[in-house]
């Protein structure tokens, strides 16, 4: 069983779409591997665009929502809250398949659907963390979402399974429910300066590794409190440097200088953390992911919900729109998404 969570304390620079991406294309390649995407992001934008898109999404967020109990995600999280400390196995109740809404999507991919209501029960899943019986109630709340992998897994049988969880920018409770169950973490990043410091904050944040100025908050840190009640926390899988800006096929300057700084950072951390990445033998700047910007293809995926080895060149209508998918860059750019799904 393989689990990846998408996150950067940054918004903006494609999470979820890479996790469309992801899950879209490993479920095509492999029909008989059961792609499990948990959206643990109160924006539910992996959500809609797997349910179709803006057109579509709507109607189908809205009848998953009214089910009982809801059929999301936060559904799933409420039925932990009336029973915190018992494990539910039956969880198909929570579970949709997003081909019933939109048809270009794999049979074989599944979802825990996105849900606003997760933002408003966060602060409930929080105190819940923090009663004082059982002793390891922490540590117990932290693991609802590998909880929900396990009993997903279960669901499957003998089919072999893949879960992708999308998270939200934030360090809140339901984004380290997410990074929990994952056994990697994929970090998207565009080449600017407040991405830079997103990182550093992936590495304080999750990995409790600070600097001078903020290593008084290492003591009490979630790393901290995670190795102290021997909750395993997941290795740094791969960085995405998405939306590179090419000029004349090649990389801008302005980009490279910036990108530069990144895997400064990043290569410096990895000499002396090298523990925490998923492969500590290589410097992270050897095999950062490139992704060129393609403004078009990406928008048309996200507004139809149409997976990458569905778009094809030429003319297409987004809202009224007419916007036009060029050969040679759509090629490039499906060139390279695809070399970041062979990496899972």
């Amino acid at each position: 069983m393989s689990s990846y969570t998408f996150w950067n304390n940054k918004g903006g620079v494609g999470k979820s779409f890479l996790c469309f991406v992801a899950a879209s294309e490993y479920a095509h390649r492999h029909l008989d591997t059961d792609v499990y995407v948990i959206d643990l992001c109160p924006q539910a934008n992996v959500s809609e665009t797997l349910l179709g898109g803006y057109p579509k999404s709507p109607k189908a967020l809205n009848s998953l929502l009214a089910k009982t109990p809801r059929a999301t995600v936060a559904g799933y999280l409420e039925a932990r809250l009336n029973s915190p400390f018992r494990m539910i196995n039956e969880v198909s109740p929570y579970l949709c398949e997003p081909k019933e809404y939109n048809p270009n999507i794999p049979e074989n991919l599944r979802l825990i659907c996105g849900d606003n209501l997760l933002e408003i029960i966060s602060e409930a899943i929080r105190q819940t963390s923090q009663l004082s019986i059982p002793i390891d109630s922490w540590k117990q709340v932290l693991t609802w979402v590998q909880d929900l992998t396990v009993a997903l897994r279960q669901h499957s049988g003998d089919r072999n399974t893949l879960f992708l969880i999308d998270c939200n920018p934030s360090f809140a409770i339901y984004t380290q429910l997410a990074l929990v169950a994952a056994s990697g973490v994929i970090v998207p990043f565009t080449a600017d300066e407040s991405s830079r410091r997103a990182l550093e904050n992936v590495f304080a944040l999750l990995y409790g590794i600070t600097d001078s100025q903020t290593e008084v908050y290492a003591k009490i840190s979630f790393a901290k409190r995670a190795k102290e009640e021997g909750l395993s926390i997941p290795k740094l899988h791969s960085f995405v440097n998405n939306r590179m800006t090419l000029y004349d096929g090649k990389p801008s300057k302005a980009f490279e200088a910036v990108n530069k700084t990144i895997k400064e950072t990043m290569d410096n951390r990895h000499k002396h953390h090298r523990h925490i990445f998923a492969n500590p033998k290589e410097s992270p700047s050897n095999s950062f992911i490139e992704i060129p910007d393609y403004h078009s293809a990406c928008v048309f995926a996200s507004h139809t919900g149409t997976p990458l080895h569905e778009i094809k060149p030429g003319p297409k209508k987004i809202a009224d729109e007419r916007v036009q998918l060029n050969p040679k860059p759509l090629d490039r750019y499906r060139e390279a998404l695809e070399q970041f799904v062979d990496c899972l």
